[in-house]
């Protein structure tokens, strides 16, 4: 009975744009059962990516009202699905596993969770990033951009976050479950930010401790100077979150770093570039790198732009200033997905998906 649940919430999850791929060993199974119960997994199954009342779950799924809100209540206390309060009602919807529950479990990432995510993401080979458009589009440091190049507000973090009315801090799942199996880096923790375009969202939080814009700011520096890479939601549209991650820890990162797939992440608009009459060679630029797309010819920097993704960490290193970022050709350009309604289309047509059954 209950691997069957886990079986249809499986496959209702890899029914949406983001994906849930299946394993030969069913580890997928394993994972869903670590974070939801049987009967919240039943719930689960049959919700939609639209927020609708526990009514309309509940009759879907053949449950007594009253079990339903109560099971749909905490099952949004413990982030496996949202919520939003409509019509002096709420209303619950059905979360991608990633982004979305999987990263809502920090307060209950434990040794076994650890253990099977990682299990997971080899045997699919990073196989949640393998499908267009990306998930993450990167965001360039944007010191690291010659003040004459034009930047478009979706590529700056300081405005995502100056449009935000509401910021906090968590810390990175990635980092922690990678430390927890032993494996990953030493770079600081407390960096993942989360937005709201609501004062005060996160003044009652248990996840994530609220702060300012100012100490939000202050925190994209910190992240540049411990070489962390920028990356959210790969739309054009309003983001709730900013990524600030590496290749050695995060889910999304290590697609292009660890299972060699070069689209798991979308490139910003910028590459490096190199200024041969100034570069000595020193090679610092090459250490800070994380996506090995620089080497050194003849003791003179060279950059291979098909594996640059345009984080402008790099440029930081360079003591000459013989780095700079420069925009991409435009036949290597592809403008991001308006909004997370757009990118959710997109990724539906690629992955030949119905979006009619799900939202």
């Amino acid at each position: 009975m209950s691997n069957r649940v886990y079986q249809r919430l499986a496959r209702r999850l890899d029914a949406i744009p983001n994906g849930f791929p299946a394993t030969e060993s069913g580890v997928e199974l394993k994972l869903l059962a670590k974070m939801f119960a049987p009967e919240e997994a039943e719930l689960a199954s049959v919700m939609r990516l639209t927020a609708e009342p526990a009514g309309d779950i509940a009759t879907r799924a053949g449950v007594d009202l009253r079990v339903a809100r109560r099971l749909l209540k905490g099952m949004a206390r413990k982030g496996l699905i949202g919520f939003q309060r409509e019509d002096r009602q709420l209303a619950f919807s059905l979360w991608p596993f990633v982004v979305g529950v999987y990263e809502a479990q920090l307060p209950r990432l434990d040794a076994e969770l650890a253990r099977l995510f990682e299990q997971y993401l080899q045997e699919t080979a990073g196989g949640l990033a393998r499908d267009l458009p990306s998930v993450h589009r990167v965001i360039p440091v944007e010191e690291a951009i010659p003040f004459d190049l034009r930047v478009l507000a979706y590529q700056r973090a300081t405005e995502i976050v100056a449009r935000a009315k509401a910021w906090a801090v968590r810390d990175c799942i990635c980092r922690l479950q990678q430390r927890i199996v032993g494996k990953g880096c030493d770079r600081p923790v407390e960096n993942c930010l989360v937005l709201a375009p609501v004062e005060g969202a996160f003044d009652h939080s248990e996840v994530d401790r609220a702060i300012t814009k100012e100490e939000a700011l202050q925190i994209l520096r910190e992240a540049e100077e411990a070489g962390l890479v920028h990356s959210t939601g790969n739309h054009r549209g309003e983001h709730n979150y900013i990524c600030n991650c590496c290749t050695c820890c995060c889910g999304i990162l290590r697609g292009v770093a660890e299972f060699g797939i070069p689209t798991a992440v979308a490139r910003s608009e910028f590459r490096a570039a190199v200024d041969t009459g100034v570069c000595v060679g020193c090679g610092d630029c090459i250490a800070r790198c994380q996506f090995g797309a620089l080497s050194l010819a003849e003791d003179v920097c060279v950059v291979d732009h098909n594996r640059c993704v345009g984080c402008g960490l790099c440029i930081s290193s360079c003591l000459t200033g013989a780095l700079r970022l420069e925009h991409r050709p435009e036949e290597e350009t592809a403008v991001p997905p308006a909004d997370l309604d757009d990118w959710m289309a997109q990724r539906a047509r690629e992955r030949s998906i119905s979006l009619a059954d799900v939202l």
